[in-house]
């Protein structure tokens, strides 16, 4: 069923705006560009909000910058008012599209997340003996535009909306090259067909949901897969038999191919659940789980970096408190008792 019923106006309206501004400044006060905007609120809302129902908006030129850990990732940051943007659309449409996705859908979604994953796998982990775990080869620079833009299409006709969400995906910025040939390309297909979205936007970790939809369903649907749990690109199938997962890996990765993807050839394996599967930063047992030893180094780094910064009078009690209180509530849900007791036993904040 598509929606056309004034999206556009409710996108638009004072109040989405309003709000989807606090939900992008939301632990960002303190930053300089957030504070500009936060500082003449109401002016700068009324101002974005004249120019959207004006279509003078366009978007802005975004930051880039690399982060190294758990790989090497290119982040790109929007403009503050773009993030707002972003915000302000996502709020109105994703109602309607979450009512069609699968309920093992687990990224960016409300009362879903990691931890939800982490505990509908363990629950899959007792239930069944064998999982195939496989993710897409650079699944955010490989989205294919014309192929977004139709499945948004499935849902939203009204055309001053349509607009404004192709503006943001055509304004993405230059990601990490993917040249793949798929069935029916010619010689420089790969090449002419406009694809890559930014990691960082708000939009990007929702259309991404959008993208893959329709690959659930045929999952779930099509496969009758009971057992399946999808996070971004990272999916688990677990079944009893070997075999047929392995037939199943040849009919997704066939499959996947209308959506101008293909799974990573070296991240594709078959796991026995009882000796342990690595899944979302957790080493996951039927019975118990444990947090990998990357989690571990990257926490014991930045308690380095906060003691340092604390220290230097950079940060204060409060941030530490926050920072470490979040590690903590994410360790919990793994066996890590002993862990955190050696990590925090002897750790300790003090002024130079």
């Amino acid at each position: 069923m598509k929606h056309s019923d004034g999206l556009f106006e409710k996108v638009v309206a004072f109040d989405n705006l309003y709000f989807a501004a606090k939900e992008a400044l939301a632990g960002k006060r303190t930053k300089t560009e957030p504070a500009k905007f936060y500082l003449n609120l109401g002016e700068n809302l009324v101002n974005l909000q004249q120019a959207l129902i004006s279509e003078n908006y366009k978007p802005g030129k975004y930051t880039t910058f690399y982060i190294y850990e758990p790989k090497k990732r290119l982040i790109s940051a929007a403009p503050f008012v773009d993030r707002v943007v972003h915000h302000a659309i996502c709020r109105i449409i994703e109602p309607i599209f979450e009512k069609s996705f699968i309920y093992d859908s687990y990224a960016c979604r409300k009362g879903k997340g990691t931890h939800a994953a982490i505990n509908r796998f363990t629950k899959f982990s007792r239930r069944y003996k064998y999982a195939l775990k496989v993710d897409i080869k650079k699944f955010f620079p490989s989205i294919d535009f014309e192929i977004l833009k139709e499945q948004i299409l499935k849902k939203i006709s009204d055309p001053k909306l349509l607009i404004l969400i192709n503006q943001i995906i055509n304004n993405s910025n230059t990601q990490e090259p993917v040249f793949e040939y798929f069935p029916g390309d010619q010689l420089f297909t790969p090449y002419e067909r406009k694809k890559g979205l930014p990691i960082g936007n708000l939009t990007s970790q929702f259309f991404a949901n959008i993208y893959l939809d329709r690959f659930d369903h045929y999952v779930k649907d099509d496969l009758g897969v009971k057992a399946y749990i999808r996070y971004v690109d990272d999916m688990v199938f677990f079944n009893e038999n070997k075999t047929y997962l392995r037939h199943l890996q040849n009919e997704v990765e066939t499959y996947l191919t209308r959506y101008r993807v293909k799974l990573h050839p070296n991240k594709c394996n078959i796991f026995q659940t009882a000796k342990g599967i690595p899944f979302l930063g957790f080493l996951i047992y039927p019975e118990y789980r444990l947090l990998m030893g990357e989690g571990v180094i990257r926490c014991k780094r930045r308690l380095k970096k906060l003691q340092k910064q604390y220290s230097e009078g950079k940060v204060d009690l409060d941030k530490v408190r926050s920072s470490v209180h979040s590690w903590i509530g994410h360790a919990k849900h793994g066996d890590t008792y002993g862990l955190r007791k050696s990590i925090f036993g002897n750790i300790s904040f003090q002024r130079a």
